[in-house]
Order: C-alpha cells, then structure tokens, then sequence
C-alpha cells in the first residue's frame, strides 16, 4: 500500500518499528539539510546512551537488524496459581538504550549551533529516560544553542511549553536570542507535517525542513508497507472515534 496518510502515519509509533523510523529520519533529516548549511555548516549524528529498568510487559527487542514475519500470537501467562507449585511470571531487567539525534556545528570551531531531537517513546514516558532528556533539554535551552525538537508520537506526556496546545503531535522551533520565547507548531493525524525553519546564527537564512515528504519518502525506500497491517488492530495509543472513522475511511479507499 502506498503511504496512506496526509501527514504522520500512526502505524510507525508501533514500538517494535518506531526505532527503525527514528534512525531512518535521522539519516534522511542529516542528507537534506546538509547541502543548504554547508560549507560553513556541518551536521554531526550524536548518541546518548544509558542503562534503564524495562517493563517486561511492554519489552520490544531492538535488533540491529531483522527480517520480519508474520506475527505470532503471545502465549498468556498463567493468571491462577496452586499452593505450592510454581508459575510463570516476569521481573524486571535493565536495558541498554541508545538515542540519536542530529547537532549543526561550525565548520573549523566545531561549535555546536543547533541540536535537533526527534523525540522517542522514553523520554516522553516518567522514568530514567525522561529525567536525563529533561536535563539535556534544559541545558540546551540555558545556552546559546538553538534547540529543534519534533515530537512525532502520541504516547506519553509532551515536553514541557506553556501554552501546550492539546493536539496529537508537535515540533518545537527554540532560537536561543529569543527565549525565553519559541515557536511550537502543532498537528493532528489528520493534518500534513508543516514545513518548520532551521535556525543558525542570528541574521542568517534558516534552511526550511519538509518533514512530510521526507517520511513519505523513507516509508516507500524502506518498504514499511510490507511491516504493516492496517487491516489486522488499530495503531496504539487507541485513537479517538472521529479520528478512527476518518482514518478506516482513508485505508478503504486505498485498498
């Protein structure tokens, strides 16, 4: 199926393919900035990595890379137990977790100008990972960096702006000689990606990101179609019952 949506696809929040597509934007926003900051810019992919405690319930494996078939159905746990005999149950474990994002530096200083985020499911969600993100976030905005964090994902709490409009994503645009003030675009499913501007040094011209094309992009090279079925269970977190009548309407037509 060619992609189906005038703007985020739902289906790539799924938590076992949301890795791959963070990944695949990082590539794809690096390439198509890149020709419009250099030479005086270059674009660095960044890393942070921690150790943190896993809900074994919600626990997706992450591998580098895996050829992907039809889904089994999970085998229940035991919910009832006799005195004395064992059961099945799961504790928690730690895992390893790795989020990349994109920082424009200065050719020759390599001073960092602008960090870009796209924002992943832990540090939306209370816990390690959202303490560390909230505390790198906070130092970007103490700073002289230029802060661009585009949150594509309905699940969890938003980052912290005030007014938050009350819409399913948003792509935060934070110059740093205009904060405390910054610009916050938000969207629903229903509506296209807007095109956002790219900050550098004050009086330069800002690069415009067309986020929507880009993901329309990556969804056909990638063949995210041949990972989904949106025939089989409705995207998660559950959408509401306009919206899910809106969105059954759009896949018919495209069947």
């Amino acid at each position: 199926m060619p992609y189906p949506f005038p703007g985020m696809n739902p289906y790539l929040e799924r938590p076992s393919l949301w890795p791959d597509v963070h990944l695949e934007l990082i590539l794809a926003i690096r390439l198509a900035l890149t020709q419009s900051v250099s030479p005086r810019y270059y674009i660095a992919v960044e890393e942070r990595t921690y150790i943190a405690a896993i809900d074994p319930q919600t626990l997706v494996g992450r591998p580098d890379v895996a050829v992907i078939g039809a889904p089994r159905a999970a085998t229940p746990l035991p919910v009832t137990a006799t005195i004395g005999s064992p059961v099945q149950v799961l504790v928690p474990i730690s895992d390893e977790v790795r989020e990349r994002y994109l920082e424009i530096r200065e050719s020759g200083t390599h001073r960092v100008i602008t960090v870009i985020e796209i924002l992943s499911p832990s540090n939306k969600a209370p816990g390690q990972g959202r303490t560390l993100y909230e505390a790198k976030r906070l130092t970007v905005l103490d700073s002289a960096t230029h802060l661009v964090e585009i949150d594509l994902l309905r699940i969890g709490e938003p980052l912290a702006a005030h007014p938050m409009p009350q819409t399913d994503y948003r792509i935060l645009i934070s110059r740093s000689w205009q904060r405390p003030r910054s610009f916050l675009y938000g969207f629903n499913l229903a509506n296209p990606i807007p095109d956002v501007p790219i900050p550098l040094q004050r009086g330069e011209d800002e690069p415009i990101l067309a986020l929507n094309p880009l993901l329309k992009q990556i969804y056909t090279d990638v063949r995210y179609d041949l990972r989904i079925d949106y025939t089989s269970s409705p995207p998660q977190p559950p959408i509401d019952k306009e919206t899910s009548a809106w969105m059954e309407q759009l896949l018919r037509q495209l069947e």
